[in-house]
């Protein structure tokens, strides 16, 4: 049976959401908010990679990444004098990266289980061959 999600990924959804509208909560605007707001629907799109493929390392590690660079987005883009903003990506960033590596492991144990919940090589029901082969008659 399959499962219907972690509450990890049904959570890096709620941050990912948090971490896009944030910059409307302390009204930054420009590259800092665009940022937030590009890097909160790519949080959601990995989340929502998990959700769907729960043995797949991929959407967790990306969260994690995410999670490091929204960290450190306030001494990259310059507005740690801008605090709200500042301590929206000090709190999310890291609640986002946390939230990967719990995945991570838990994607590592699906995996183990049901490796048929990553990513893989999809075999026709006919022949038993991956898909994209060509055989020989």
């Amino acid at each position: 049976m399959r499962e219907k999600g972690r509450w990890a990924d049904w959570a890096a959804i709620a941050a990912g959401l948090a971490l896009g509208v944030s910059w409307m909560w302390h009204g930054m605007y420009g590259w800092g908010g665009g940022l937030m707001f590009v890097l909160g629907l790519v949080v959601i799109m990995a989340a929502v990679i998990s959700l769907n493929r729960p043995a797949a390392v991929s959407g967790e590690i990306a969260l994690m990444a995410i999670g490091l660079l929204t960290f450190a987005l306030p001494w990259i883009l310059g507005f740690t004098e801008q605090t709200a903003a500042a301590w929206s990506a000090w709190l999310i960033g890291p609640a986002i990266m946390l939230l990967g590596l719990y995945g991570l492991v838990m994607a590592g144990r699906t995996r183990k289980r049901d490796p048929e919940l990553a990513w893989t090589i999809h075999r026709n029901e006919f022949g038993g061959r991956p898909s994209g082969r060509v055989s020989s008659p």
